[in-house]
């Protein structure tokens, strides 16, 4: 299998190509994201069944081992909004919790930006323009 060296596309190579560019118009950068995060909470599908049989007064009972394969994350926001991330291995042999709370966090995280984008793009529309007249419908 041939392998190609892609560019660099993460969120801190797109930023820095930006700054590059000279680009100063508003925008969330990965700094305002990582920011507007007050907490983030893992746990596997496993941990979940077993607290919920718990919650629920259910005795201990072994959970099927493909729940512990399923790794999630919530990422709690400033303002208290939730969202969430998942990863799931296909092969237990390959199973690392580090891994997989890695990707179900970058996951989450890459719901943020739409959320903060769409805010952004609200506080610009709402704030009004300097010599700009009245807006027409």
């Amino acid at each position: 299998m041939n392998h190609v060296t892609s560019p660099a596309t993460g969120d801190s190579a797109i930023e820095t190509a930006i700054l590059a560019a000279g680009k100063t118009a508003p925008r969330v950068t990965p700094a305002d994201l990582q920011a507007n995060i007050a907490s983030e909470h893992y746990f596997t599908a496993e941990h979940g069944l077993l607290g919920q049989w718990a919650a629920n007064g259910v005795d201990a009972r072994v959970a099927p081992a493909a729940l512990s394969l399923l790794t999630f994350c919530v990422l709690v926001l400033r303002n208290g909004f939730t969202v969430t991330g998942e990863s799931a291995c296909a092969s237990p042999e390959n199973f690392d919790a580090e891994i997989g709370r890695k990707i179900a966090r970058e996951n989450a995280v890459q719901k943020i930006w739409p959320l903060m984008g769409y805010a952004l793009k609200q506080r610009l529309h709402d704030t009004p323009k300097v010599g700009a007249g009245p807006e027409v419908s």
